[in-house]
């Protein structure tokens, strides 16, 4: 049974997260619009399409998986402006990190890789649990991702369970008062708003659940 993902299967997953932000666009800036700038989605879509470009031109030459998250992150903190560029690309520059020189993950490794990515938007941001942030969908899904590698499951339900998780709390998001950001200017009026940044931080999630979790599902049928 293979359990391995390759760095092509993580382009796979960083293209359909790309066609998920053009298709929710205007969700993410209609979320952004009751509480932030209303840019959200318009400067996520910017990025993803540089994204999506920067893979395309790696066709037939595919890089090492740190190679590619850290392209990732430079593309992203230099075409998405506002807050969610240098965060977004926190979480791909501290994943890369610890994956330098691997040529493959393991689920363990993914969790780890999705644990440091984690780190690196709370230290940029200097976010926590509760603060109405995209950490709010991103922890408890590394959370269960973490979980479900240390019970030995498979990378399908493993990616299922962070994707449930991530979709919980970016739900929960509409139940608290926003402590960073923009957002936090509203204080108590920021309550009943759904969090725009966890929504995108989701889409991540889901679209790994989508992509790295069914291929791997389907090479274990194979076999």
């Amino acid at each position: 049974m293979s359990q391995a993902i390759t760095p092509a299967q993580l382009q796979e997953w960083l293209l359909l997260y790309a066609d998920r932000i053009h298709e929710q666009e205007s969700l993410l800036t209609e979320l952004d619009a009751a509480i932030g700038d209303a840019d959200h989605g318009i400067n996520m879509q910017r990025g993803m399409t540089k994204v999506r470009q920067r893979l395309t031109e790696m066709n037939g030459n595919e890089p090492g998986i740190a190679a590619l998250l850290r392209s990732v992150a430079m593309t992203l903190i230099s075409s998405v402006g506002g807050a969610a560029g240098p965060l977004y690309g926190a979480f791909f520059l501290r994943a890369a990190k610890d994956v330098n020189g691997n040529q493959v993950l393991s689920l363990v490794e993914l969790a780890t890789m999705f644990r440091s990515g984690l780190d690196g938007i709370q230290q940029r941001g200097k976010a926590k649990l509760d603060d109405k942030t995209m950490v709010d969908a991103l922890q408890p899904a590394v959370v269960a991702l973490e979980d479900a590698a240390t019970s030995g499951k498979s990378v399908l339900k493993a990616l299922n369970s962070a994707r449930q998780a991530a979709e919980a709390g970016m739900k929960h998001t509409s139940e608290l008062e926003a402590k960073k950001g923009r957002a936090s200017y509203m204080g108590p009026r920021s309550i009943g708003h759904q969090d725009p940044g966890a929504t995108s931080l989701y889409f991540l999630i889901e679209t790994a659940a989508l992509t790295l979790g069914h291929i791997q599902n389907n090479n274990s049928q194979e076999n």
